[in-house]
């Protein structure tokens, strides 16, 4: 079982910056062949991949949407995961959610455990 939160969301104006971080909890060792992925949900659409990371590797991966723009690490020992997400835009208003899963997490399908999902609002 693993629980995830996130934070760090919140009201930034375009083009401004901001960094969402997602927090692990499991009751032993988090598994180094799983990884961490973030997706977002605007609002009246579906859920999106936005980007992943693999434990072991620190392998990433990134939509187009937002590849070259948000960059994703990750921490093994401290369990946190973090997005930092530069040069915001309108259409980046969404729901944020982390979620984990097997080897790289890049579909909603693949993800096992999800967090509750940050607010992030681009608006001048």
């Amino acid at each position: 079982q693993e629980q995830l939160q996130e934070s760090g969301g919140g009201l930034v104006q375009p083009g401004g910056s901001l960094s969402l971080s997602c927090v692990c909890s499991t009751s032993g060792r988090i598994l180094s062949s799983w990884g961490v992925g973030w997706f977002r949900q605007p609002p009246g659409k579906e859920r999106e991949f936005v980007g992943s990371v693999r434990w072991s590797s620190g392998t990433t991966l990134y939509s187009d949407s937002v590849k070259g723009r948000f960059t994703i690490s990750r921490n093994y020992h401290e369990k946190t995961v973090s997005l930092q997400m530069n040069n915001l835009k309108p259409e980046d208003t969404a729901v944020y959610y982390c979620a984990s899963g097997p080897a790289q997490v890049t579909t909603v399908r693949g993800a096992k455990y999800w967090g509750q999902g940050t607010q992030v609002t681009v608006s001048s």
